[in-house]
């Protein structure tokens, strides 16, 4: 569900950046307050595994469109909806500025649309009451699939929203939003699906990685959480420089959408903040469309899994250790004006 830049004006670009901004600026908030070093490898990994996963497009039977992973009710359910924002805004930055998948100008709509519904509704509303304080098989595969399906549903009726807004006048509102809710539900629950499935593993592995997870010690985990982080690490290693290589080709639900009401997945823009916002995606994207040198092939996507992963891993990291040190200059002058007091 990249949006590229073509389907939405400056402003409301600019609208969406600042309601993205607003929302990180609660997470770093949150997050600075839990100081939880243990989430600090989780953000990384998940963040890497996350990003293999939207590699793999899989086919939607009888339609010629295809879907993939989102990850972001995933990630709220396992680090919780601040933390889980701040990793689906890494993962979608690399995949923007590396790949160039999604434009810059509309990266501010695309986390909108993909991470603050499934972390902040799926995660600190979905996960949260509907896992309950009994968390069990059941009650997980129920969120997983409610929140999958809800906030992919948001998330669709955003894109179609802001084009509106946006005066894209090749995509009428009405018909466009009848062609992008049913492909979005499908690929909703299909997500939901693969959501429960992973969740379901670390609730039996590792169940106290679950965010909102009452440990009573009745249920004892048969995995260590080293060794949990392994298996993701390892996963994340194979979907994205192995299994990728074999995702559909069919054009995704929003390109899909786009080719039925417009007969094109891609319009032409006008305009001096098209073009920076191309020139400098242009400068930044050195794998651009998952590719390495000219053209596509099998080991180009391979290669760029594994590299997507290890920067996010990298970006997830390096951003904890910096918001710990800020925090750890902020606690220090603190402490410095008790003294003087």
């Amino acid at each position: 569900m990249h949006m590229a830049d073509a389907l939405v004006a400056p402003a409301v670009a600019g609208t969406m950046y600042v309601f993205s901004t607003a929302a990180a600026g609660y997470s770093v908030r949150r997050i600075r307050l839990e100081n939880d070093e243990k989430k600090i490898p989780v953000m990384g990994v998940m963040g890497a595994f996350v990003f293999a996963a939207q590699m793999i497009n899989f086919s939607i039977p009888g339609t010629g469109s295809s879907g993939h992973l989102c990850g972001s009710v995933l990630l709220s359910a396992i680090l919780g909806p601040e933390a889980g924002f701040l990793t689906m805004i890494g993962v979608l930055l690399v995949q923007c500025l590396l790949f160039a998948d999604g434009g810059l100008l509309a990266l501010g709509a695309n986390i909108w649309n993909m991470a603050f519904y499934g972390c902040f509704i799926g995660g600190m509303l979905i996960w949260k009451y509907v896992t309950g304080k009994r968390m069990s098989r059941g009650r997980i595969a129920a969120a997983s699939v409610l929140g999958c399906v809800l906030t992919l549903q948001l998330g669709a009726f955003s894109v179609t929203l802001e084009t509106l807004i946006s005066g894209i006048a090749e995509l009428p509102f009405t018909v466009f939003l009848a062609a992008m809710q049913p492909i979005h539900l499908v690929i909703g629950l299909v997500e939901g699906l693969i959501t429960a499935a992973v969740l379901i593993f670390i609730y039996e592995t590792r169940p106290e990685l679950l965010w909102n997870y009452k440990d009573t010690g009745k249920k004892k985990g048969r995995l260590s959480y080293k060794g949990v982080i392994a298996v993701f690490a390892v996963a994340a290693v194979i979907i994205g420089g192995l299994l990728s290589v074999f995702a559909s080709s069919n054009p995704d639900g929003l390109e899909w959408s786009m080719e039925r009401v417009a007969g094109t997945a891609e319009l032409e823009t006008e305009g001096g903040v098209y073009a920076l916002t191309d020139s400098i995606q242009s400068l930044t994207s050195l794998l651009p469309d998952y590719g390495w040198g000219e053209g596509e092939s099998a080991g180009g996507t391979m290669v760029s899994g594994i590299i997507g992963g290890v920067v996010v891993v990298v970006l997830c990291v390096a951003v904890c250790f910096i918001l710990r040190f800020f925090r750890r200059r902020t606690d220090l002058k603190k402490e410095g004006k008790n003294d003087e007091a």
